[in-house]
């Protein structure tokens, strides 16, 4: 507007900014070079979203918001799910370049972006981990390394607490199969098992490393 030598008065920069404060973005539109309109919209934020950010700060995870919204807004988005820490009116490419997550990289940090949408497609390609919701974009989609497959962020806590329950399991069955080895090779070597045994063993080994894995299906997240 001010581009266009378009006046905005007093009373409604008041306005732009109360719209912006509860949350919504905040559009204005004029007609003949005079204001005609301010057309404010908002996305409704998911019961299930503070939940989840708690749960991340929870896990030792700094929660960050990344957004192309004006500050108000992102600020008053941020407040209602605990956010503290939020960037906003970035540009695609700087949410990748300018903004943490090469920098943090750098540091390193490991990053976790989390985007559905085209403008979030380049950091979720730069981010060590890109999460894309299941319900957003093919492009963010293809730009991430995991799909999450509902257009709920409690998705995000599971996905990592089974991630880390997954590799605890996998360390747990390297650690048995490492001890099998150790006290059946020295035996075998010295023909002191019979083969019968030996067989029996190996079966019980993989026996008991699947039984292992097959735990994570009781997994309640």
């Amino acid at each position: 507007m001010n581009d266009y030598g378009i006046v905005i008065e007093d009373q409604y920069e008041e306005m732009l900014t109360r719209l912006e404060l509860e949350g919504k973005t905040a559009m204005l539109a004029a007609k003949d070079g005079k204001l005609a309109a301010i057309v404010a919209v908002a996305d409704e934020v998911k019961e299930t979203s503070k939940e989840a950010v708690h749960q991340l700060k929870s896990m030792g995870l700094q929660v960050v918001m990344l957004t192309g919204d004006n500050e108000r807004t992102a600020k008053a988005i941020a407040n209602q799910v605990g956010i503290d820490s939020v960037f906003a009116e970035v540009l695609p490419d700087e949410k990748a370049k300018k903004w943490k997550v090469e920098e943090l990289k750098k540091q390193g940090h490991k990053v976790v972006m989390i985007g559905d949408g085209i403008n979030e497609a380049p950091a979720l390609a730069v981010a060590d981990i890109g999460m894309a919701i299941g319900t957003g974009t093919d492009v963010a989609i293809e730009a991430s390394d995991i799909t999450l497959m509902r257009g709920d962020l409690m998705a995000v806590p599971q996905a990592i607490k089974m991630s880390q329950l997954t590799m605890r399991n996998i360390k747990q069955n390297l650690f048995w199969a490492f001890i099998y080895n150790s006290i059946g090779l020295p035996i075998a070597a010295a023909g002191l098992l019979a083969p019968w045994i030996a067989g029996a063993a190996m079966a019980f080994s993989s026996v008991s490393v699947v039984s292992n894995a097959l735990r994570l299906k009781r997994v309640k997240l």
